[in-house]
């Protein structure tokens, strides 16, 4: 039995932006190892029991420093214990309302744990950071997935997610893998925000992009990212402006080491 924890980042609406989902895919087989090394990397760095830790800000008593070689510490773990990200990526200025582009992450990210997951012959549980969103449809949202699955294009009756056999929430403090998840995608976003808002540290930013990298979805033998491991939304951009912005981003993964094979259409 595998575990998909999810979290987003840059929710808030700001032109440029891309908001995120993503999910780390644990292996029922490697999570109690893994969960015991963050405890021991925790205890190693000074962090207490009790201290919720996030990709931001710092823990009481840690230099800037020591949190960055804790998170690094961290992500090679994950890496280590045959983790797996799944992750997606929608421009702010095409996604609307961010509570349905959540929603739309949230879809697409569980359809492709369900289509990892069918390529293994295992099944899932999926463990979703709690939050509120503008209508509180979260709930009946997942109950929905549960129930009749994803609806997907070019297709009259919903796609049942039969290798998921739950849809939980979590929170972080709950287990050390809302904590894996919060530092990842935090990574993620913050590079991708050097890349988008032209910071100056884009060294830094590819430097943690090509951490990052070992741990994205591959097909057994390839070393390209498929869809199912970061998925751009929409496929087809139509506004030239915004798939400069969409290429750009790709141009930049690709130079970090996360080589999307995905095609970003420009149809307009």
């Amino acid at each position: 039995m595998h575990l998909l924890y999810c979290d987003e980042s840059n929710l808030e609406h700001r032109p440029g932006d891309f908001l995120l989902y993503a999910g780390v895919l644990i292996p029922g087989d490697t999570a109690g190892l893994l969960s015991a090394r963050m405890d021991e990397l925790r205890r190693d760095a000074g962090v207490g029991p009790n201290v919720r830790l996030k990709f931001n800000p710092s823990p009481d008593g840690l230099t800037h420093g020591q949190f960055l070689n804790l998170k690094q510490s961290i992500i090679e773990t994950a890496v280590e214990h045959g983790c797996k990200l799944l992750a997606y990526a929608v421009l702010h200025d095409l996604a609307g309302d961010p509570d349905n582009a959540r929603r739309f992450g949230i879809n697409t990210v569980c359809y492709h744990f369900h289509c990892v997951l069918g390529r293994m012959q295992q099944k899932g549980i999926i463990l979703i950071d709690r939050f509120n969103d503008a209508n509180n449809e979260i709930e009946g949202h997942l109950k929905d997935k549960m129930a009749v699955g994803i609806q997907l294009p070019h297709r009259r009756e919903p796609t049942r997610l039969s290798n998921i056999v739950g849809f939980h929430y979590s929170a972080v403090g709950q287990s050390h893998f809302t904590s894996l998840i919060d530092i990842l995608v935090g990574s993620l976003r913050y590079s991708i925000n050097v890349q988008t808002r032209n910071d100056a540290n884009r060294e830094g930013a590819l430097n943690l992009i090509r951490l990052l990298s070992p741990l994205f979805y591959r097909y057994a033998g390839s070393e390209r990212v498929p869809d199912m491991g970061f998925c751009f939304s929409p496929m087809n951009i139509r506004v030239p402006r915004y798939h400069e912005i969409y290429t750009a981003l790709q141009d930049f993964l690709r130079e970090g080491g996360i080589d999307s094979s995905q095609t970003i259409n420009n149809n307009g």
